[in-house]
């Protein structure tokens, strides 16, 4: 299944995409696509229903974040081998977990919005994971019993934040308002055959900039659940992006190249479709 959730900011609904890719009204059935809903009982329920039958939603409605309600945005650094080369950092022994605040989520073709005192605005195509069951002090063989499924993300970043005035850690360049584009479907597992094999790419304003796999993943999805579920809870509905392949801007040579306003990114994974954002300067 593809679901959805479709509607104005903080009033989305959720829905789901039919055989021809039209969004279907689910908001007679469940109340959002959050929670329990994305239990493996609750999208048993919903692969029951038959998509010609639910209410069509006509037009082309804003596609909110395809999950609502994330409690913990989870995000993974320095976790594809030829993102490493190319920061010139060795591939790190255990995962790197850093968090991006939930209010920076947003919709998939969002604008992106430059936050105030930003000078080096970036991008990074990733998978997102997104959890079905609560989880804690996982067994490695029982960690994908915990994914609901996936969905793209793209993690936005602000270097100057994040390095010259981290602090230590890198969360305030990375949780700005509109970091956080997911979606535009959130796609159960089921659809993904493995998670390991999957294209990934992004360009700015045309120019292909990312172009990799997530077969280059330091750790892989199924380790990444498990060792987050052995230092916190997982709950349904939290989100954990998996890191990026080379071409950020920050790497590019022989100068990095930033993002500015009237900058168009479009970027996509392998069946989880694609996100388009402009960039556009701050504001109230």
């Amino acid at each position: 299944m593809k679901l959805v959730r479709f509607g104005t900011p903080g009033r989305e609904k959720p829905g789901l995409l039919d055989a021809e890719g039209r969004v279907r009204d689910l908001s007679k059935i469940v109340p959002d696509i959050a929670g329990e809903v994305l239990s493996p009982k609750g999208l048993a329920k919903l692969r029951k229903l038959k998509a010609d039958k639910l209410p069509l939603v006509r037009g082309t409605p804003r596609l909110g974040p395809c999950v609502g309600g994330v409690g913990n945005f989870i995000a993974i650094g320095l976790n594809y081998s030829d993102h490493a080369a190319e920061a010139g950092m060795p591939l790190p022994k255990e995962p790197v977990i850093f968090n991006k605040a939930a209010s920076c989520i947003c919709g998939a073709n969002d604008d992106t919005m430059i936050p105030k005192q930003s000078t080096k605005l970036d991008y990074e195509v990733e998978l997102g994971i997104v959890i079905g069951s609560r989880a804690r002090y996982l067994a490695k063989n029982k960690a994908m019993e915990a994914v609901a499924g996936y969905c793209l993300a793209n993690d936005v970043s602000e270097r100057s934040f994040q390095i010259e005035r981290s602090g230590g850690q890198w969360t305030k360049g990375k949780g700005c308002e509109t970091f956080g584009p997911l979606g535009p479907w959130l796609v159960t597992k089921d659809e993904i055959r493995d998670p390991q094999r999957l294209d990934m790419w992004l360009t700015v304003n045309g120019e292909t900039r990312q172009k990799g796999t997530t077969h280059n993943m330091v750790f892989g999805v199924a380790h990444l659940v498990w060792y987050c579920s052995q230092f916190f809870v997982l709950e349904p509905g939290d989100v954990i992006i998996t890191g990026t392949p080379p071409g950020v801007g920050l790497g590019m040579k022989p100068e990095p190249k930033f993002l500015k306003a009237g900058d168009i990114v479009r970027l996509g994974i392998d069946g989880l479709g694609e996100q388009q954002q402009k960039i556009v300067k701050f504001k109230m």
